[in-house]
């Protein structure tokens, strides 16, 4: 035996690990490279809710400094602080995409997006929007990249006013933003205009 204690990741053990660290801004967790420890009872819901050992967590602080943490490696969500890396469980995209703001016009239109969280994103090249359709039933589930490889999943509300804006080119209907054209259905699968 090493003598070592064996610690059991938690919720409190990453907070504390991450708050350690007293870094401005984003930490740099591409930075970091810890052991993989195991996964947590945490999940965050597709609206957007972070839950821990099955109940919400409640103090939005908390659920911002687990985002600042949060990495996706293909297709796996993990928490990483400079020593620990644990495996959660997110059920669509770790982000909500409530509003957005419109400016400029035709090409020059910008799209910039404010999550759940109060990032903002400008969509774009770098950071460009994705529409997946149902196999079965067509409709749409409409992304924007918030940062990293980490989306956002863009609210009903939000994805109807991005149609409002919609526009015909290359036989696709969608929506310019920071110069890049993001087609969201094809314009021959559109029902015809009454």
């Amino acid at each position: 035996m090493s003598g070592q204690k064996t610690v059991t990741p938690s919720a409190e053990s990453l907070a504390a690990s991450i708050k350690a660290t007293k870094t401005r801004g984003l930490p740099p967790v591409e930075k970091w490279n810890p052991p993989f420890c195991g996964d947590i009872d945490m999940e965050i819901r597709r609206d957007g809710t972070w839950f821990y050992e099955g109940t919400p967590i409640g103090r939005p602080g908390l659920v911002k400094l687990f985002a600042s943490i949060l990495i996706r490696e293909e297709n796996a969500y993990f928490l990483v602080t400079p020593v620990e890396k644990v495996g959660i469980r997110v059920q669509d995209a770790p982000f909500v995409a409530v509003d957005f703001e419109a400016s400029g016009e035709g090409e020059q239109q910008r799209l910039t997006f404010t999550t759940n969280l109060g990032d903002i994103t400008v969509a774009g090249p770098d950071t460009p929007l994705r529409f997946e359709r149902d196999t079965e039933t067509g409709e749409p589930s409409p992304y924007v990249l918030v940062r990293r490889n980490l989306e956002g999943l863009i609210d009903r509300k939000s994805f109807y006013r991005l149609v409002e804006l919609g526009v015909h080119h290359e036989d696709w209907f969608g929506v310019w933003s920071g110069g890049t054209f993001f087609g969201i259905i094809p314009s021959a699968e559109l029902p015809p205009e009454e």
